[in-house]
């Protein structure tokens, strides 16, 4: 039996946005999208979710070393922010379409007859 991958998934962020870490180490902290993979739904975000690298001594790098690099965190872990005001954004149809109030209902009254 085969192996199927996942399919890639919508998300409400892309390469370049400004977002909020909401969860996580690094809560609080903004930065911008470097790379997006949808397949496993991870996301890279420039200067955050630094890990330490050892690198092995090879013929491009003959001294080796240790080196710190961004790891990717799960989508659900940021949210998009509107650069101009800071202030954290909802993207998508459900969040444009959501009415500002919904009008009350209208209560059915039957008339008993004696």
């Amino acid at each position: 039996m085969a192996i199927r991958k996942a399919d890639p998934v919508q998300l409400h962020v892309k390469s370049g946005d400004t977002v909020k870490v909401i969860a996580g180490d690094e809560k609080g902290k903004t930065g911008v999208i470097k790379s997006v993979n949808r397949v496993t739904q991870r996301v890279t975000v420039e200067g955050l979710n630094l890990v330490t690298k050892h690198n092995k001594p090879s013929a491009k790098s003959p001294q080796g070393g240790i080196t710190k690099m961004e790891a990717p965190m799960h989508v659900s872990n940021v949210q998009a922010i509107n650069p101009t005001t800071g202030e954290r954004v909802r993207k998508g149809a459900a969040a444009a379409a959501a009415p500002a109030a919904a009008p009350a209902k209208a209560k059915r009254t039957s008339a008993k007859t004696a």
